[in-house]
């Protein structure tokens, strides 16, 4: 059975939102929550800094700016973020085992540089918005499963740390990638919630039970009437 502390320190809280709620909620959420994920919304209105800003509030930072472009690009882009002192970084595993290798380059250069622990990387896999005909509809035609792990493979072996992928792929990941692998899974949503745009999801409980090893939850918490009560009954889920 879980604790409070380390049900907290399973539940990444999605703040895509302006800047004046993100931090209306860091302030609301800080003394419980552990993570806050930044995404591209946030992050290209606030720049860096954001990143700062939440760790003066005691939290955490996965930045999910699924970083995809060619290895040299992507080697510099990875070092930069990895200066703000980004705690996970979302890259896509589409982009080949090189342009992986080249992400954990530019992260272990900017642990040197800086003296802090190197941020780890996390690999995109298929988005959790996507179901078997989109899929198809961009020209891949095996099994969502098939795909996530094929990606997972790649990046796990290339140097990534874990892998980003929705909850019904957590148990194959974690027998696929073994005990020490990060799987973090998006589209987890407590029953009753409203799914939104997310076609493969499941509940708080069952991803952890699956192997995850983060949640990245956002709606259920952060548009909630009490966005501390709402994450306190996902801890409750957790720890029961």
């Amino acid at each position: 059975m879980l604790s409070y502390e380390e049900a907290s320190d399973k539940v990444i809280i999605a703040l895509d939102c302006s800047r004046e709620r993100a931090f209306e909620l860091a302030d609301m959420l800080g003394e419980k929550a552990t993570w806050v994920k930044v995404g591209m919304t946030l992050f290209y209105a606030e720049g860096p800094a954001i990143v700062e800003a939440m760790h003066e509030r005691g939290l955490k930072v996965f930045l999910d700016l699924k970083v995809h472009d060619i290895p040299f690009q992507v080697q510099g882009a990875v070092r930069a973020a990895s200066m703000t002192g980004a705690d996970i970084l979302s890259i896509h595993g589409l982009g080949t085992a090189a342009m992986i290798e080249a992400a954990r380059k530019g992260a272990e250069e900017a642990a040197e540089k800086t003296g802090r622990e190197r941020t780890r990387l996390v690999a995109i896999s298929v988005l959790t918005s996507m179901d078997q005909d989109a899929l198809e509809s961009i020209g891949v035609t095996c099994p969502i499963n098939e795909e996530v792990s094929r990606l997972a493979k790649l990046s796990y072996g290339a140097g990534a740390d874990g892998i980003v992928c929705s909850p019904q792929e957590a148990a194959e990941m974690r027998e696929l990638l073994g005990p020490d692998a990060w799987i973090v899974t998006p589209g987890v949503r407590p029953a009753g919630a409203e799914v939104g745009d997310q076609k493969r999801i499941a509940t708080p409980a069952a991803a952890i039970e699956a192997g995850a090893s983060k949640l990245v939850i956002g709606r259920p918490i952060t548009a909630a009437d009490d966005p501390v009560a709402a994450f306190d009954a996902i801890c409750a889920e957790l720890m029961a």
